[in-house]
């Protein structure tokens, strides 16, 4: 089968398929974070991705439905926590909707003023750069201002529905 062949036959792209495809997919996970002044906020995201170097770029989708991410963009700074593998249930607490998510979370204002999570892997603070509608979920671009990480420990991983280390997820 040539390549346009490939390319012109029809897909079976349902919702449920294409997650099932995609959990085959890795990835770590943050908790993004913003203070409006009077209260934090934030919200946990799976599609976190460094874009550029030069200059220093990233990029994460929050959903189209998300709550959270239209009052971080009027605040236009947050900080990316990435969650270390024994934050799991810091991870399901930031994922509810209308929750007291930092209840019971430890933090302090990063360089951006936005939490930055106790224990978390890495600390990144950034500046919304732009926004792309994509279906139901919305990529945004972000330019790294400040940044710090601790390696004493392993990522939080989301593979096949579910977390683990990598230690879990190599059996």
């Amino acid at each position: 089968m040539s390549h346009d062949q490939m390319l012109t036959e029809p897909l079976d792209l349902d919702e449920r398929r294409l997650r099932r495809v995609w959990s085959n997919f890795a990835t770590g996970v943050a908790v993004i974070t913003a203070h409006d002044g009077t209260a934090p906020i934030g919200f946990t995201c799976q599609s976190v991705v460094s874009v550029s170097l030069a200059p220093p770029l990233m990029s994460f989708c929050p959903s189209a439905t998300s709550t959270s991410w239209p009052r971080i963009r009027t605040i236009g700074e947050f900080c990316i926590n990435i969650l270390a593998a024994d934050q799991q249930e810091m991870c399901r607490q930031f994922a509810r909707t209308g929750t007291e998510k930092f209840d019971g979370i430890g933090w302090r204002p990063g360089p951006s003023g936005a939490p930055t999570l106790d224990d978390a892997l890495a600390h990144i603070d950034a500046r919304l750069d732009s926004e792309h509608d994509a279906g139901d979920h919305t990529i945004v671009v972000a330019r790294i201002t400040a940044l710090s990480a601790q390696e004493a420990k392993g990522p939080l991983l989301f593979f096949r529905g579910g977390f683990g280390t990598f230690d879990d997820l190599a059996g």
